[in-house]
């Protein structure tokens, strides 16, 4: 069912710990948000339904289940690029799809400037990802692009969330799950989410 989850688990929380500090460097960090990113898919993808396949095994033929969908992983650009290849470590066979947006560092509310998506996107269960959930401007953008193009399967990947974004979300979106790895109190004046992160995109990168 769709809804919020926050996904809390001792090895996430451990991680978040490393993420949070201000003395992970670029390199640490960015490793750390492919694994929380795996970690979250765990739960993202605990409920799948399974089909019934035969194995030929080293002694016989035996009947095995496996998961029968299509993914394809959406990345909010940029930050959202650090959390693909840990998704694809599970789901190596997912496509890949982009969406290009920046929040107005004056109005905080989104601008678009890319999207590329596969072209079998609706057919596909979609997995957004964005580091933070903060206003949930960007995200909500991100999703109304999603469904214009008749995607009807949604799930929302965030590593830090907050309750504005989040009650964002599920008003506009109440179709879409977020899963988060921290549901953060607050946003201080310049829209940032605290304790939260920093800025994820640019300590991922390395651009500040």
């Amino acid at each position: 069912m769709p809804g919020f989850h926050v996904v809390n688990h001792p090895l996430i929380q451990t991680k978040m710990a490393m993420l949070r500090s201000v003395d992970t460097g670029t390199k640490a960090f960015r490793e750390i948000c492919s694994e929380l990113a795996t970690l979250i898919c765990y739960e993202v993808t605990k409920d799948l339904p399974l089909v019934e396949v035969e194995v030929e095994t080293p002694l016989c033929t035996t009947t095995c289940l496996t998961i029968d969908k299509k993914f394809a992983f959406v990345p909010i650009l940029r930050a959202g690029l650090g959390m693909v290849d840990g998704l694809h470590r599970l789901i190596p066979t997912a496509k890949v799809g982009h969406i290009g947006l920046y929040r107005d560092p004056k109005t905080l509310e989104p601008v678009e400037y890319y999207c590329k998506l596969p072209p079998d996107i609706c057919e596909r269960e979609v997995l957004l990802l964005d580091p933070m959930l903060a206003t949930g401007g960007t995200a909500s953008m991100a999703i109304d692009y999603l469904k214009e193009r008749n995607v009807t399967n949604i799930k929302l990947l965030v590593l830090v969330s907050c309750p504005v974004g989040v009650d964002k979300i599920l008003k506009e979106h109440p179709d879409v799950s977020i899963y988060t790895a921290m549901n953060d109190p607050e946003l201080n004046g310049d829209g940032y989410i605290v304790p939260g992160l920093g800025d994820a995109g640019d300590r991922i990168f390395g651009t500040k």
